[in-house]
């Protein structure tokens, strides 16, 4: 079977959405996929992945999320995808965002090939919490009208979490075109392991103080400020550190840290390869998931609870559907975030039982076996 993959982002980059599609495209190459994707100019390579990307030199970056740069590039990505795929010749189109729906779009009409879509959330939501678009803009109703009609376009969508099912069948979608699709993990390179004392060391971490891990994006919309500022509140003689782990603006943040007067606790790293993510999530004794946006799925919970870590999560849809019950949930507020990880740092002793649950849970129903399992029977059903 011969997959042609769209995805009009920066691949590759160590965050969650590039490790959902990398962890779908490489889950099929293991299944005998042929796979190939375009993408954009800018990114890591990754070995045995076969990529096309425009060409756009002296481009060296791009900001994550929305941007007018974004639009430029997604122009060049349609010839780019175009030649691709006659030469490639794909049985299957597969989409990423809803750039690459309508790129997808135009080529399934092209060469009269099916469409699918792994839908990550909302296209207008997610500009307004870039604060790229105003919710209030003169542009809002157009994008929204031109999101919802993409989203009619392919032939199978697979969604990350239930609320995005529902809400896309809000939207008048037939219920058997929508496909729960979580995101997932590999749980043998994912699992409790002995803390690194030459890392801890590195990081300037005390082997005998609790740490909180957080890895993942810095921004507001991913609770960061929310994180800093609850542990600003906690009690002075609570025993603590915390290792935030990620990109971008990690100078914003120390600064941030250091007038809260927390700098001392909380150790930033800036972005780490995915690979090596394990050795530092080891480092922890708990895991926090403070994100605030509900349009997205969290696929950072996925490797907290493959390497066994009790979890402070916000109490979002996307949240509970992966934990269910076993988290310590809190409101998104400074003050109850504070009170949470007070009780879950006093209590981490009766919390392990909670973490080994956890990796019990991704092995049942969140490994990437899974998700290529769901994903072929979907593809071989439409041809």
């Amino acid at each position: 079977m011969r997959l042609l993959a769209i995805a009009p982002t920066a691949f590759y980059n160590d965050y969650g959405c590039h490790v959902r599609i990398r962890g779908q495209l490489d889950s099929l190459q293991a299944r005998g996929y042929a796979v190939h994707l375009v993408t954009y100019p800018v990114g890591d390579d990754v070995p045995g992945f076969p990529v096309t990307r425009p060409l756009l030199p002296g481009l060296r970056q791009m900001p994550v999320g929305s941007s007018r740069r974004k639009t430029l590039l997604d122009m060049l990505l349609g010839p780019t995808a175009l030649a691709a795929a006659i030469r490639f010749r794909p049985r299957i189109i597969h989409a990423y965002l809803h750039e690459g729906v309508l790129i997808g779009w135009m080529l399934s009409r092209l060469l009269d090939k099916p469409l699918t879509f792994d839908y990550q959330g909302s296209l207008t939501a997610e500009m307004i919490t870039h604060r790229f678009l105003d919710a209030n803009a003169r542009l809002h109703n157009p994008l929204a009208r031109l999101e919802r009609w993409l989203n009619h376009q392919p032939q199978a969508i697979f969604t990350s979490t239930q609320h995005a099912q529902n809400a896309l069948q809000q939207q008048g979608i037939a219920s058997e075109t929508l496909h729960f699709l979580p995101d997932a993990v590999d749980p043998a390179i994912f699992h409790p392991q002995t803390p690194d004392p030459g890392l801890q060391q590195q990081l300037g971490l005390h082997p005998d103080t609790p740490t909180c891990v957080y890895l993942g994006l810095l921004a507001p919309y991913q609770g960061i400020d929310l994180l800093l500022n609850a542990i600003a509140r906690l009690p002075e003689n609570l025993a603590l550190q915390c290792l935030v782990m990620g990109f971008p603006h990690v100078a914003r943040y120390q600064k941030m840290a250091e007038s809260l007067n927390i700098a001392q606790k909380v150790h930033f790293t800036g972005p780490i390869p995915y690979q090596q993510a394990p050795r530092y999530l080891a480092l922890g004794n708990l895991a926090v998931a403070p994100k605030l946006a509900t349009s997205e799925g969290s696929g950072k919970l996925l490797p907290y609870m493959s390497m066994a870590l009790p979890i402070v999560a916000t109490d979002t849809p996307a949240h509970r559907q992966y934990l269910d019950e076993l988290a310590l949930y809190t409101p998104p507020r400074v003050d109850a975030l504070a009170r949470t990880l007070t009780v879950a740092f006093r209590d981490l002793k009766n919390l392990k039982a909670m973490g080994e649950k956890l990796r019990a849970r991704v092995q049942k129903s969140y490994t990437w076996q899974h998700t290529a399992s769901k994903m072929t029977g979907i593809f071989e059903d439409m041809l």
